[in-house]
């Protein structure tokens, strides 16, 4: 059986055989018995490179932290999570200079981690969501439609699942609930570009007939 260890664009942890392209961290949220019993233990919530510099871990060792996973960057971010600044120097370093670009100051990553914070959770549910045009938005956000994320990209919406993105369709108009956090959504903006999953490369409406 699959461990409960996948991260949805929603910022849910689910169990599922799919593990993803990236790892991440929000500290120690399982027991002894490998069942998560809490959603976040610290504020530092990071996305990390399945592999660095041949460290090999065991998940969800007791007393250690829960080695979360995500499709891609992309549902990283609309989880809550920013780039690891130790094995991830570059993209954080890209994403701190974007983000002091859409707010005007640099900020350090504790900084940061405050107004995700901030953002993100909503005791006891879900991640929060804001409400925004769609047209608006930057590529890499992800909007809730119809009970599903899907990612904005190219100009079309992608529809996220376990597997990758499995249909798009034309973007619309009009208010959407947006889950990528407000400050992501404007780092997003200000230029910085989120790794995908390969599927949003041929999630084309020609190949899916949208």
């Amino acid at each position: 059986m699959p461990l409960r260890n996948r991260v949805t664009p929603f910022g849910d942890i689910v169990a599922t055989p799919e593990r993803g392209t990236m790892l991440g961290n929000r500290g120690i949220l399982h027991d002894d018995r490998r069942q998560i019993v809490r959603t976040s233990h610290v504020r530092r919530w990071i996305c990390c490179v399945l592999e660095f510099k041949g460290i090999r871990r065991t998940v969800m060792k007791p007393r250690s932290y829960t080695e979360l996973f995500f499709l891609d960057e992309a549902t990283a971010f609309a989880a809550g999570h920013r780039p690891c600044f130790e094995c991830r120097r570059q993209a954080a370093l890209a994403f701190q200079r974007c983000w002091a670009t859409a707010f005007g100051a640099l900020a350090m990553a504790d900084e940061m981690d405050r107004v995700l914070g901030a953002e993100r959770r909503v005791r006891g549910g879900r991640n929060k969501t804001h409400v925004a045009e769609v047209r608006s938005l930057p590529g890499g956000a992800f909007v809730a439609r119809e009970g599903d994320a899907w990612l904005l990209h190219e100009g079309r919406l992608l529809r996220w699942t376990p597997a990758g993105y499995s249909e798009a369709r034309d973007l619309g108009s009009g208010a959407v609930d947006v889950l990528t956090p407000p400050a992501t959504i404007a780092v997003l903006s200000a230029g910085y570009r989120p790794g995908l999953h390969a599927s949003a490369t041929i999630a084309t409406p020609a190949l899916l007939g949208a």
